[in-house]
């Protein structure tokens, strides 16, 4: 499938008309060989570069929240003032650079947790954040 059939697809997937903002959103995410994370005022700042045309917030937060629905994006919240966004859905885990604003990936060969607290009675652990 080309990247506009997938693109309009993800939209329309996601209970969106696939217009030319829109595709332009899922080309600025969905198109990269590496992992992106991002704030909406990043992606802002890198569409509006790209088609030299502004953008409504509205829409990057109608299109992302709707694209995290689904689960083509996971939503990372820090200091519960700044929210990333990131292209690789799986579970990893971060390194957060305060200096630069930046997320990056952490491998999980390069974790290990030694001690994990009593589980509850009844409980499983289903996800860990440190």
């Amino acid at each position: 499938m080309d990247q506009l059939k997938l693109h309009t697809h993800k939209l329309r997937v996601s209970g969106l008309r696939p217009t030319k903002q829109r595709l332009a959103i899922c080309k600025a995410l969905f198109d990269r060989k590496d992992t992106f994370h991002f704030t909406i005022e990043n992606l802002k700042k890198i569409i509006e570069k790209i088609n030299k045309k502004k953008i409504s917030v509205a829409t990057l937060y109608n299109t992302v929240n709707a694209f995290k629905e689904k689960g083509y994006l996971k939503e990372i919240s820090l200091k519960g003032n700044k929210t990333f966004f990131d292209t690789n859905t799986k579970n990893h885990h971060h390194f957060y650079d305060e200096d630069m604003s930046q997320l990056v990936d952490i491998e999980d060969k390069n974790i290990s947790i030694n001690y994990l607290p009593k589980v509850p009675n009844g409980k499983k652990i289903k996800s860990l954040e440190v």
